[in-house]
């Protein structure tokens, strides 16, 4: 074989040509088993979805015990005298409770959800894009629970 100077032009490109195949088929090799994986920042994202949930699950226990307590609250208040002529309702512990649970349901539920988009994405499946079904009834849950509240209160004053 000729040194390297004395090798024609052709055979020059011909080396290029072959190197550069070998290289596109290795980083084809790559971007093939990367497309099996999903991108980091997708995770990332779902686990910052994850962990509104579990804050919006922790948010309603905490508001349910209050709203259980309170009625426990308004009773050493007329004990004291201080509200001699407020009738104590029993309406407070079970909304407590009903809110306390929903907590505990919201959590469960985004540890199930969490696990199956977490599954899907490692086995490259793609995620439908639609409304979280989780979502719309936690809102609608939390508008029936305020609007209950916001009766039960307007009822409470006008009497």
């Amino acid at each position: 074989m000729p040194p390297a100077s004395e090798r024609s032009s052709a055979d020059q490109a011909g080396a290029n040509q072959a190197s550069a195949n070998q290289a596109g088929a290795s980083q084809a090799g790559a971007n093939q088993a990367n497309a099996n994986q999903a991108d980091p920042r997708t995770y990332f994202a779902e686990e910052r979805t994850f962990l509104a949930w579990i804050r919006t699950g922790i948010a309603l226990m905490g508001f349910g015990f209050v709203v259980a307590r309170f009625g426990l609250f308004l009773r050493e208040l007329a004990s004291l005298r201080t509200l001699a002529q407020f009738q104590t309702s029993a309406l407070s512990v079970p909304l407590g409770t009903a809110l306390l649970m929903a907590g505990v349901l919201v959590n469960i539920l985004a540890c199930v959800r969490h696990v199956r988009i977490v599954r899907a994405l490692n086995s490259g499946v793609p995620i439908a894009t639609k409304p979280s079904t989780l979502a719309i009834i936690v809102a609608l849950l939390l508008a029936a629970a305020g609007l209950s509240m916001a009766i039960y209160l307007s009822m409470e004053l006008a009497q």
